[in-house]
């Protein structure tokens, strides 16, 4: 079930919004915040993955919430404005990957630009788990490394041969490099 965040300077619109997102076929666990600045506190306690804002909203307009959202989060951004504001808002928050809807709400347009929301979601979320393991795997090389430098300073090793070293008590003791790094930095540091 997707978490999405309404902002709304309104209750009924945000009890609308919540309906029209169940008639597109959303199921959604839905929060309501009825300014930016309530909806930037509530972005900083909790993801989400859906953030729709019905702009105006009564402390702002609402596209700078909609591209600091954008920035500081992986949840998909939509805003809707009045259908003769829209390219405007469009140039403005277009490159932070926010989009926008105009106002009336059109069905096929709004499941067209949910669909489009995700996919942008997901592909973000792939970038991001990619990162994570790119800088894990930066991390271990650092870590044996040091370790390397450790043994061509204590134990008169080459690099070739410190490498060696590590690679094999690795094997053997079924241990990451990772992890022989570590011991190897513990012992000596001690």
């Amino acid at each position: 079930m997707e978490r999405v965040l309404i902002v709304s300077s309104t209750e009924k619109s945000h009890t609308m919004l919540a309906q029209f997102l169940t008639a597109c076929g959303v199921q959604a666990q839905t929060l309501s915040a009825l300014s930016g600045a309530e909806a930037r506190r509530i972005l900083v306690e909790q993801e989400y993955d859906l953030i729709l804002i019905n702009a105006p909203l009564p402390d702002e307009f609402g596209h700078e919430l909609a591209q600091t959202a954008a920035q500081d989060s992986l949840a998909g951004v939509m805003i809707i404005v009045k259908a003769e504001m829209s390219d405007a808002v469009a140039e403005r928050v277009e490159d932070d990957g926010v989009f926008v809807i105009p106002k009336p709400l059109n069905r096929a347009l709004f499941l067209q630009a949910l669909r489009m929301t995700r996919a942008s979601r997901s592909r973000l979320t792939g970038l991001q788990s990619e990162n994570r393991k790119l800088l894990k795997r930066i991390e271990d090389i650092r870590l044996v490394d040091r370790a390397k430098c450790i043994l061509i300073e204590c134990c008169a090793m080459t690099e070739p041969e410190a490498h060696a070293y590590i690679e094999k008590r690795a094997m053997d003791s079924r241990l990451t490099k990772r992890q022989v790094a570590e011991e190897i930095l513990n012992t000596h540091e001690e």
